[in-house]
This record gives structure tokens, C-alpha cells and sequence, in this order.
């Protein structure tokens, strides 16, 4: 395999496309999950990707802001849904037909930037014959859907897209005020009435006495995730995580041969908006955790961030839909672990029957209770 340049004129301008040419004949080699490698669809030629892991690659945070932005433009660009809105980028030479996302066919190439180029990606490790047989095995176990949902259901085209990611790392120098409340007792005696009768009882009556306390609190967090895509389909991503992030290798362009990519949708400084709000949450658990009293209360917690830097990742997820009953439901694999996510039927039929037994159960149960 080896990469050549070819240009093509478009709009006036020229383009430059690294493609991955097969040694043998010519052809376009793909990314093979099986293999871990380029295979030729022509010839079926291999050829090893090399793989490194160094995971070093962080960029400066208020740098990028400015605009120093490591841009993937020379060998991108960007389609847009017009449909969810969806951007996806391919490479320069390829045209997207249909939206991965919702199956739309209003599909049209932008001016827009493709944007940072990613650090570091999870290459697939599922197959897509594999993903499909995983969803028909998460199919089969809809122990609610309706029972000809098993075999009338019609798969629709499955692709692999790469879904971003940031990662953040930042340390923080916290000052904060807490109010720690200590618990004591106090004897007290009340009139009750019982049995028509009135009795004085005593009793032991838990109090809190409160002290204010201010202190600091300093943490280096690191590789703080953030999904950076807010398509049609994001609900069902979050379901097919988490990804195993020890596996992240360095980007390499030939990982994309034969899938597409998401664009991110979150930018760069709303993503670390989401990251700050995960960490304000750490650090306040951290500072439950580090004072010491019966209850801690915040009174207030000012941070600073230092040394903020991030990476741009993708993580790999099949993407498909199937049709049943003139209505589309959409499933998500997770390309790295086999994990479904998806939207399926319910039969009413079948959670009535469900909620009557639960129902009946129930009810022998309260008149056993009651002794019959």
C-alpha cells in the first residue's frame, strides 16, 4: 500500500486527497476491523497499519480559542444533513449519498472547516457482519416487542462512523467555606396521649451545632470526557458506552479508510463548559470527603482552572435502522465492544398481561396479610 496525492479541480479551486492505494492493483485499500489493518475490497491485499500509542499529544486549551487550531482542512470536508443536521466528515475524494444518522438522502458538501484534526481514536474492533449479528442476538431478546417483530423487521444500510470526543485536563486550586455541624442530645420531656390517658414521656432529642470552616483544595484532573456530538442519535449513544479508553492509539487517516467521521457538533469552549461543570462536581465530593463532621455543608467554592489542555478523540459506533410496520427504529453498536443501544416496538398486549399478573400477585399477597 502506498499514499498518493491526486488532485481534482472543484468550484475553481484544487483539492489534494492522500488515498490509500493498494499495492497490488491500484485500488482503494479499507480499514478491516477483523484484521486490524488496510485489505483491498479488489484483491483482498493486507497491509499493516503502524500502530502507536505515545497518547501524548495535548493541546493547549486558550491557544485553540485563539485560533491555533491544528485544522484537519488539507485532507477533509465536511457534508451536512439537512434533515437532523448532522455534519460528517469524509475524505476530499469521497461523497456521502445518505445521512448515517437518520437515513436522510439530503445530503450537500459545505464550505465548512472539518476543524481540529482528532489526537487519538479507538479503531473498530467489530466487524460489521459481526455488529449485525449483534443486533439480530439484542432483536431476538425484545422479550416486550411484538412477537412477528422477530422475523418481519427490515434492516436498513448499516455504516461505521467515528463519533467525537474531548478529553480535558486541567489543575485546579480551590478555596472554600464549609459549615460542619456536629450532632449532640438533649434530654426532653413531652405530654403524649394515650388510651384516653395523658403521661409525661422523656426522651433522648438528636441537635446539630454548627461552626464555620474555610480551607483549600488542589486536584490535577485528567482526561475528563465529553461527547461532542448532539446529533439525532445521542441519547442511544450514551447507552452503548462506556468505551475502553486504555485501547486509544494515535491517529492515523488509513483508521478512516472505508468509514466516515462525525464532525462535532459541541465546540471546543462548550465542550469545556461540560468538562468544568463534571470537575466543580469532583471537587466538591473531593471536599465532603476531606472535612470531617456528622454533616458538611458548602457554603461556597472558588476555583481556578490552570493549565488547561485538551485532545480531540473519535470513538467507533455501527450505526443502522430497521423498519417495522411502515415506522423506523434506530440502533447503535458500539464498534470497540459490541454493546446495542436501539429503539424497538412495545406491545401493548403483552405489557397489559405483565402489569395484570404483577396486579394479581399484589393483591394474594395483601390478603394473605390481612389473614384471608
Amino acid at each position: 500500500m502506498t499514499n498518493i496525492e491526486k488532485d481534482s479541480t472543484e468550484n475553481g479551486f484544487v483539492e489534494k486527497t492522500e488515498v490509500n492505494q493498494c499495492a497490488s492493483c491500484g485500488g482503494n485499500a479499507l480499514y478491516d476491523p477483523a484484521t486490524k489493518g488496510l485489505k483491498c475490497p479488489f484483491c483482498g491485499t493486507e497491509t499493516t497499519i503502524e500502530t502507536t500509542q505515545h497518547n501524548t499529544t495535548e493541546h493547549d486549551f486558550l491557544e485553540a480559542l485563539e485560533g491555533s487550531s491544528h485544522s484537519w482542512t488539507e485532507e477533509k470536508r465536511v457534508f451536512k444533513c439537512e434533515n437532523c443536521g448532522a455534519e460528517s466528515v469524509l475524505d476530499k475524494d469521497k461523497i456521502a449519498d445518505f445521512c448515517a444518522f437518520c437515513g436522510s438522502s439530503h445530503i450537500a458538501v459545505t464550505n465548512h472547516d472539518a476543524g481540529i484534526q482528532p489526537a487519538l481514536l479507538i479503531p473498530f474492533h467489530v466487524a460489521k457482519e459481526e455488529a449485525v449479528q449483534k443486533f439480530k442476538l439484542w432483536i431476538r431478546k425484545r422479550y416486550f416487542a411484538p412477537n412477528k417483530l422477530k422475523h418481519d423487521y427490515e434492516l436498513q444500510k448499516i455504516s461505521g462512523a467515528y463519533i467525537p470526543y474531548w478529553t480535558f485536563d486541567a489543575q485546579t486550586h480551590s478555596a472554600y467555606i464549609v459549615k460542619i455541624g456536629t450532632y449532640y442530645y438533649v434530654t426532653e420531656t413531652r405530654t403524649v396521649h394515650r388510651d384516653g390517658k395523658t403521661e409525661q414521656v422523656t426522651e433522648q432529642v438528636r441537635k446539630i451545632r454548627w461552626r464555620t470552616q474555610s480551607g483549600t483544595y488542589q486536584k490535577f484532573y485528567d482526561d475528563v470526557l465529553i461527547k461532542a456530538s448532539k446529533n439525532v442519535a445521542s441519547t442511544l449513544i450514551d447507552k452503548v458506552e462506556p468505551f475502553q479508553l486504555n485501547h486509544l492509539v494515535d491517529y492515523r487517516m488509513e483508521y478512516l479508510s472505508g468509514f466516515l467521521a462525525e464532525r462535532y457538533s459541541i465546540p471546543l469552549k462548550d465542550g469545556w463548559t461540560d468538562a468544568k461543570d463534571i470537575i466543580d462536581n469532583r471537587i466538591r465530593n473531593g471536599i465532603f470527603q476531606k472535612e470531617i463532621g456528622d454533616e458538611v455543608r458548602i457554603v461556597s467554592v472558588d476555583t481556578n482552572y490552570d493549565a488547561i489542555t485538551f485532545k480531540h478523540l473519535l470513538l467507533p459506533i455501527w450505526v443502522s435502522s430497521f423498519q417495522f410496520n411502515n415506522k423506523v427504529y434506530r440502533f447503535l453498536v458500539n464498534g470497540q465492544t459490541g454493546k446495542v443501544s436501539g429503539q424497538a416496538p412495545i406491545s401493548i398486549w403483552k405489557v397489559s398481561i405483565l402489569s395484570a399478573i404483577i396486579l394479581f400477585i399484589i393483591g394474594i399477597i395483601y390478603l394473605f396479610q390481612e389473614g384471608f
